[in-house]
């Protein structure tokens, strides 16, 4: 068996080894998750220095060890610098990047989550710095489909006791629906309501009042299966749930009347709900917490 091998990958995430090496961790298409060490890259004049740094897609010749493989040969093919000089936009990367590191598995072919990885840093390095809002928007455009490749994706079009269709209802100020991350998805209010009346009078009925008649003796009981009462996580207006719906598409497009707030609240849930799946929090997200409430007050 061949002690080297030859993969293409980009970086997630470094950290410091010795005096002057990097571990690298990298999703490579052919082997999934791997992480090697990058020797000398720390030195000024290591040719690996700025081909082991974050977001940088190689072509790598890597030797097998027995507890970390080793780079021996690095070469370029991609870079995103549009990351690094927006804080927004970085954040946002190595918010996603938290939630490749969870997803991906080591030693099988991840080609699926690596060029969809790579797709939404593509669209996050051409928003518009300008633009938070765009920002916020694609991040949660890479989040949804990131957790529709897991097999994870939140149910937002239908309501998950009544399984009926929803719609947005915009002549309403005051519409809402409610969205619960247990339940998977979207709830309507009004079939949560009904469901609360009706366990409510089934409790009334295995508990009357004290004159009212008991039942017949003999009587068989039957053991129904009771649909759970969902907790609501938190309540969307018509714009949130619009966004929400449209963040399935392949492309995120501008929706008018659409604010910076909106797209918060959406990246909130979604947050909430990622966690939820993946059993972790995502440390980045507290940078894209501080990076808008900077930018908040700097409109105001």
């Amino acid at each position: 068996m061949s002690r080297t091998y030859k993969a293409t990958g980009i970086n997630l995430k470094t950290q410091a080894l010795g005096e002057s090496d990097k571990i690298v961790t990298i999703l490579t298409r052919e082997f999934g998750l791997i992480r090697a060490v990058a020797p000398g890259s720390r030195k000024h004049n290591s040719s690996l220095g700025g081909r082991s740094g974050m977001f940088v897609v190689n072509e790598l010749l890597i030797a097998k060890g027995r507890s970390l493989d080793k780079i021996t040969q690095a070469q370029t093919l991609k870079t995103y610098p549009g990351l690094a000089k927006d804080l927004g936009k970085l954040s946002a990367s190595q918010y996603l990047a938290e939630i490749v590191l969870c997803e991906a598995l080591s030693e099988q072919p991840q080609e699926e989550l690596y060029d969809l990885f790579n797709e939404h840093l593509h669209r996050l390095e051409m928003v518009s710095s300008a633009n938070p809002s765009g920002v916020l928007a694609h991040l949660a455009h890479g989040v949804f489909h990131l957790l529709a490749l897991a097999g994870l994706t939140p149910q937002v079009q239908i309501c998950c006791l009544s399984q009926h269709p929803l719609k947005p209802d915009f002549t309403d100020p005051n519409w809402q629906v409610g969205f619960s991350i247990p339940a998977g998805g979207t709830v309507s209010l009004e079939a949560r309501e009904g469901l609360r009346k009706e366990r409510q009078r089934e409790i009334n009925n295995q508990f009357p009042m004290p004159n009212a008649p008991s039942p017949m003796p003999n009587t068989q009981t039957i053991v129904v299966h009771r649909q759970e009462i969902p907790v609501i996580s938190s309540r969307l207006g018509a714009m949130e749930l619009a966004l929400l719906q449209h963040l399935s598409q392949p492309e995120i497009r501008q929706i008018d009347g659409a604010k910076d707030h909106h797209w918060l609240s959406v990246e909130q849930i979604l947050r909430q709900y990622a966690q939820y799946q993946l059993g972790r929090p995502i440390r980045s997200a507290t940078l894209i917490d501080s990076y808008f409430a900077a930018n908040h007050d700097a409109t105001v």
